[in-house]
């Protein structure tokens, strides 16, 4: 693996494994009232975009990397949906 791959392929690695904490906790908790819905709606669509422009480029650790953190990135968009009147429980 070339330096160039290795620095996007860490990058990506990184940025995916950022989402993993945020996801786990919306999902453990259902408590999503920090989360902006009209952010999250943008960040998918961009991650979606990513994903198509590293299948373009037949790029692999764009096309991994936002595969990943686009099902990630859905899930808490879903929840954030269907759990958008939930009370905040402080203890969570």
């Amino acid at each position: 693996m070339d330096l160039v791959n290795l620095i996007g392929t860490v990058a990506a690695t990184l940025t995916t494994l950022a989402f993993l904490p945020q996801a786990w906790r919306s999902w453990r908790t259902r408590n999503l009232a920090g989360v902006s819905l009209a952010m999250y709606g943008f960040f998918t669509l961009g991650v979606f975009l990513w994903l198509v422009y590293g299948i373009l480029l037949i790029q692999w650790p764009i096309i991994v990397a936002n595969a990943i953190t686009f099902v990630l990135s859905c899930s808490i968009l879903f929840l954030k949906i269907r759990h958008k009147d939930l009370p905040h429980h402080p203890h969570q």
